[in-house]
């Protein structure tokens, strides 16, 4: 079975959620015991130039947002750990959104852009792993991520099963075009719930 630590954005608050479902739920899986650190690439990114450069760089905020690849993924990786930031407890190398095609595939699965990850997502999580580190990805609880490709919502059992057939350890899981499925704590958990379920079975 993989195991999975996720973190839900529900709108503009953000709260850590083990494996998406709040204390006392059934489904909690007993992950995320202490706060998951490590990089994202979508608010603590850096240039290629800098990543070969000094550890104060790799922290430095500065965002790539749909601009990341395999390469400066697999760099940063190699950075954490050359720096020690590894043996200090930052684990995680999670890749955010715009990793995917516009479409999915014709089995309905979320499909790596090629272009920017030609030996694909599970070649990525080894190299990751080999390293001693976790790797993480990105969907959301909605049609679209919120850079408007596609997300998990009404796919959540095809995607979990996806990510952990690429080994990856970790979803961060956003709250865009959520087909008007909030409002209230229930409508969002259900949704929540759903993936963390789907997660859960792999």
């Amino acid at each position: 079975m993989a195991q999975y630590t996720v973190f839900a954005f529900l709108t503009s608050l953000t709260l850590l959620v083990p494996s998406v479902v709040a204390l006392g739920s059934t489904s909690y899986n007993g992950l995320a015991k202490t706060p998951p650190m490590g990089w994202d690439n979508w608010n603590g990114s850096i240039t290629s130039q800098q990543i070969r450069d000094t550890v104060s760089d790799l922290m430095r905020n500065k965002a790539y947002g749909c601009d990341i690849d395999a390469e400066t993924l697999l760099e940063t990786a190699e950075k954490m750990v050359d720096f020690g930031l590894r043996d200090l407890g930052y684990k995680y190398v999670i890749l955010d959104d715009c990793w995917q095609n516009m479409e999915r595939g014709p089995n309905g699965s979320l499909v790596a852009n090629s272009t920017k990850f030609p030996d694909g997502m599970k070649a990525v999580a080894d190299k990751i792993h080999d390293m001693g580190l976790l790797f993480g990805m990105y969907s959301s609880a909605g049609m679209y991520t919120c850079a408007q490709f596609p997300a998990s919502l009404g796919h959540e059992t095809r995607d979990a099963q996806t990510f952990a057939d690429w080994g990856v350890d970790y979803l961060k899981y956003d709250n865009c075009y959520n087909q008007g499925q909030e409002g209230t704590s229930k409508l969002s958990f259900d949704r929540y719930k759903t993936m963390s379920q789907a997660l859960n079975k792999t």
